[in-house]
């Protein structure tokens, strides 16, 4: 299953299973890498995006070509005035992530939802035709 999972959603950057903390290179180019969490079940695909801090608004999605692309920006908040920082170690800036989509994924019904920092991807799949069986005969 883990092996099926590598396969259909190759894209740039993608892990296969890493665990680690919301943006494990915290800036990769100067974009920021969200982790994803990817399910599946007989009816569909889930994909869960932890970007907490990041308003619904500075979130774009798009399906181009079998991939979903989930960009955005996680803006730095206003610093006040007078206040001195000791540290800083929240990350800000722009991120991207390129999903490669499977054959079964119904790419035209992909609904999204966003709460808790957390953005929730859903697609149903469909069923894929079955290829022509031709027998050769052997001489």
């Amino acid at each position: 299953m883990d092996k099926l999972f590598d396969n259909f959603f190759q894209g740039f950057g993608f892990p296969s299973h890493r665990v680690g903390s919301l943006f494990p290179s915290p800036l990769a180019g100067n974009l920021l890498k969200p982790m994803v969490d990817i399910g599946v079940n007989d009816k569909e695909y889930t994909i869960s995006i932890e970007v907490p801090g990041v308003d619904l608004k500075d979130i774009k999605l798009e399906v181009v070509n079998n991939t979903l692309t989930i960009s955005g920006e996680k803006k730095q908040e206003e610093k006040e005035k007078g206040k001195n920082h000791y540290r800083v170690e929240r990350s800000y800036g722009s991120f991207q992530r390129v999903l490669a989509l499977p054959d079964d994924a119904n790419q035209d019904k992909v609904q999204a939802s966003y709460k808790k920092g957390v953005l929730t991807v859903t697609m149903p799949r469909k069923a894929l035709p079955n290829p022509a069986i031709k027998q050769i005969n052997i001489k």
